[in-house]
């Protein structure tokens, strides 16, 4: 719902935002009224997107040009932004990167590159941001936490192996942050979507033809995942897993032996990444 009169205009600063779901992200948030610090390494696409939202909801939108890989680039941001006396109420970490193949057969940069985007600039934009919110929030500001894991966060997957270990990370840092945090004012949810229809989706199929014969049951639609992510971080609620088949998979995997876990994510991932170099 856009703010009324007795209810502040909230800021909303997305990471990965010029795609995927971090796009559809922003529309959401956009449609709620929420004012937009739009983040991404991309800034062409961003401020098309930033212009599209401003026209379309009337409200505003700053781009910030970025590349979470790198060194101290969280804290610069927030710095960037403190000068402008722009204040975050809600962060939502979307960015994130996916590189398939065996763990051999990956070069060592590309286990470096999820690594450093999925985790170290995850953490690093939580330590830049968070503090603040908590401080506010004592005088009852909002203070919201997205950060966009995946159900491969709930099981190892060969050939996913250090993609699905970045999103373990993300959900136990979120789920140990958001009882950290209980009381204050300030809640962290984590988004886990099963596979998605976004450009990492169609990058995964150009890298791999057998990705395409993934049933398209299975394949969720990036506005409805984005929307529950939505709804999930601004209730506060801690884990959010849209669809049906993949919080039956989440349930399982949190509620059978770890040795079994593993076997079934062998079992279910070789049909579609065997023979990947």
């Amino acid at each position: 719902m856009p703010a009324t009169p007795t209810q502040p205009v909230l800021t909303t600063l997305i990471t990965g935002a010029s795609s995927g779901i971090g796009e559809a992200l922003a529309h959401c948030f956009a449609q709620a009224g929420h004012h937009l610090v739009l983040v991404a390494r991309n800034g062409e696409k961003l401020r098309t997107l930033a212009d599209e939202l401003v026209q379309r909801h009337g409200i505003a939108a700053t781009v910030q040009v970025a590349d979470l890989s790198e060194p101290g680039a969280a804290a610069r941001l927030a710095a960037t932004l403190k000068r402008r006396r722009c204040t975050v109420n809600v962060l939502v970490n979307n960015a994130g990167v996916l590189s398939q193949g065996s763990f051999v057969g990956l070069k060592p940069e590309v286990h470096q590159q999820m690594i450093s985007v999925n985790i170290v600039g995850l953490t690093a934009m939580l330590s830049a941001f968070v503090p603040g919110m908590v401080a506010r929030a004592t005088s009852g500001a909002v203070g919201r936490v997205l950060n966009v894991a995946s159900i491969a966060a709930f099981q190892p997957v060969p050939s996913l192996a250090t993609y699905a270990a970045s999103k373990a990370y993300v959900l136990s840092l979120t789920e140990s942050l958001s009882e950290e945090l209980k009381g204050t004012g300030v809640t962290l949810t984590a988004l886990c979507p099963g596979i998605t229809a976004t450009p990492m989706l169609r990058e995964a199929r150009n890298a791999n033809a057998r990705v395409s014969e993934i049933p398209g049951f299975l394949v969720g639609d990036v506005r409805d995942v984005a929307r529950q992510g939505f709804e999930a971080c601004m209730n506060g609620d801690v884990i959010c897993v849209p669809g049906a088949i993949n919080q039956a998979a989440m349930m399982a995997s949190r509620g059978s032996p770890k040795w079994l876990v593993r076997r079934l994510g062998g079992l279910l991932s070789r049909p579609f990444f065997s023979g990947l170099p």
